[in-house]
C-alpha cells in the first residue's frame, strides 16, 4: 500500500532529523577531546557584519584539548579573539600574530558532572521529540481510520510498527548519551 509506505518513511525521516540535530549538538558540548564543533557559537565581526568563525578562519585540533584558528584574512585576529572571548568557552586565546591557539584546561570533577547532566537534559529533550513524533503519527492513522481510508486492523499493524520504529530511535539516543557521557568522564 504506497500509503503506509509513505506515511512510515514520513515518520523515520522526522526521527532521523531528530537523531542528527541530537549528533550536532552533542559534539558541541565539551568533553575530554575538544572538536572544532565546539565553537560554532563563536561570531565575528568581519566585512561590517557578525559572521560564524568558520566562515573566516579554519578550525583543527592540534592535539587533545589544544584548537587552532587559522584566519584566512590576518587583520581579522583581534576581531576573532575577541569574538571567542565573547562566547565565553571558559578559554583564553593565545595569539601569536598568524593563528589563534586554544588550551582548554583539563576538567575537574564537578565541571565533568556538571556537564554529563546538561548531557542527559539534552538526550530527554530528544526522547521527547521522538514520542511526539510517535504521538502524531498515531493521531494520524486515528485520523484515517476514522476518515475510512484504513481498517482498524490496519490502524493496530500500522501502530505497531510505529511502536517499533519509536524504541528503535529512543535506544539510538541512549547510545549517544552513554558514548558522550564516557567521553565527559575519561580523563
Amino acid at each position: 500500500m504506497e500509503l503506509e509506505k509513505k506515511f512510515y518513511e514520513d515518520v523515520e525521516s522526522k526521527m532521523k532529523t531528530a537523531i542528527n540535530v541530537l549528533e550536532r549538538d552533542f559534539a558541541k558540548v565539551r568533553a575530554t577531546r575538544i572538536t572544532p564543533e565546539i565553537l560554532d557559537p563563536v561570531k565575528v565581526e568581519a566585512y561590517g557584519t557578525l559572521m560564524p568563525l568558520k566562515q573566516v578562519a579554519t578550525i583543527s585540533s592540534s592535539s587533545a584539548r589544544t584548537l587552532t584558528v587559522e584566519p584566512w584574512d590576518k587583520s581579522l585576529l583581534k576581531e576573532i579573539e575577541r569574538g571567542i572571548l565573547k562566547a565565553n568557552l571558559g578559554v583564553t586565546p593565545q595569539n601569536d600574530g598568524s593563528v589563534i591557539r586554544l588550551p582548554f584546561p583539563k576538567l575537574d570533577e564537578e565541571e565533568r558532572k556538571r556537564i554529563v547532566n546538561q548531557v542527559k537534559k539534552m538526550a530527554e529533550e530528544f526522547r521527547e521529540e521522538i514520542r511526539s513524533i510517535r504521538r502524531k503519527a498515531i493521531e494520524q492513522l486515528r485520523e484515517w481510520e476514522k476518515e475510512k481510508e484504513i481498517s482498524e486492523d490496519d490502524k493496530f499493524r500500522m501502530q505497531d510498527k510505529i511502536e517499533d520504529l519509536t524504541k528503535k530511535y529512543i535506544d539510538i539516543v541512549n547510545e549517544h548519551l552513554e558514548r558522550k557521557e564516557k567521553e565527559i568522564l575519561e580523563e
